[in-house]
């Protein structure tokens, strides 16, 4: 483990234990495997939850099960388990065709939203057959606002991700401990303790409206410096029951 600085316990530490406890992601001696890809993220949502495991921060102790899905698109996995290895952990991980399914078998034009499909089903039933109960993803504070603007936007939707999600289908539930991080403070962190990032082969990456939804929460937090905050304060302050209801009128 890297030094602690002094802003760690402000930026990383203290709103990850603050998201876990709550919205109760993660109880005493539970098996958490935290889906990994090889991008930022994930491999700083597992080297802080380690942290956290290893100094007690919880007030309890759990078990991590890092993983990543093999997509068949020839990544280099070998700085992943290099890191994982320096955790202590060995990285699960597992093979899947889902790069031949979605460009090659179907062809698909717009591919994110069978991909991540794919990917979800694949990585929960397999953790659950590892004996995890829960399911930590690398989702920050940026990634529930642009998913806010595009549910809005695209669907006519005032919804983001939740923090944690129970899927009965699966009987599993996913967790979200970074949605207090900013995605800026993930960035510097990567690069302050120089952090493994595996460059994403597929060929649909930076090209989709989630990234247009990125560069506009980049221009509008340059005029409004405390957009993500704000963000956070109306989406924990229950606001959504305030909003209009269509109201029938019948003729008589």
């Amino acid at each position: 483990m890297a030094i602690m600085h002094k802003k760690d316990n402000q930026r990383y530490y203290n709103p990850i234990r603050k998201a876990i406890l709550n919205y109760g992601m993660i109880q005493p001696g539970e098996t958490i495997a935290i889906g990994l890809s090889g991008g930022k993220d994930s491999t700083t949502l597992l080297y802080l939850l380690e942290t956290i495991r290893q100094q007690g921060r919880l007030g309890f102790d759990f078990t991590i099960h890092p993983m990543i899905l093999d997509m068949g698109m020839e990544m280099d996995l070998t700085p992943l388990k290099d890191f994982c290895k320096e955790l202590g952990y060995t990285l699960d991980v597992v093979p899947t065709d889902i790069a031949k399914i979605v460009f090659d078998i179907r062809q698909e034009k717009n591919p994110c939203s069978l991909c991540a499909n794919l990917r979800r089903g694949i990585l929960y039933q397999t953790a659950k057959e590892r004996g995890c109960s829960k399911v930590a993803l690398g989702h920050h504070l940026d990634d529930a606002i642009e998913t806010f603007m595009m549910n809005w936007l695209f669907h006519g939707e005032f919804r983001s991700f939740e923090p944690m999600t129970y899927l009965s289908r699966s009987d599993i539930s996913i967790i979200r401990p970074l949605l207090y991080v900013e995605e800026m403070a993930i960035k510097h962190f990567v690069q302050r303790e120089k952090l493994p990032v595996i460059f994403n082969p597929c060929p649909a990456d930076k090209k989709t409206k989630r990234e247009e939804m990125k560069q506009l929460i980049t221009q509008l937090s340059s005029q409004y410096p405390e957009i993500r905050q704000k963000f956070l304060k109306g989406m924990e302050g229950g606001q959504a029951d305030h909003f209009w209801r269509e109201k029938l009128i019948q003729e008589q």
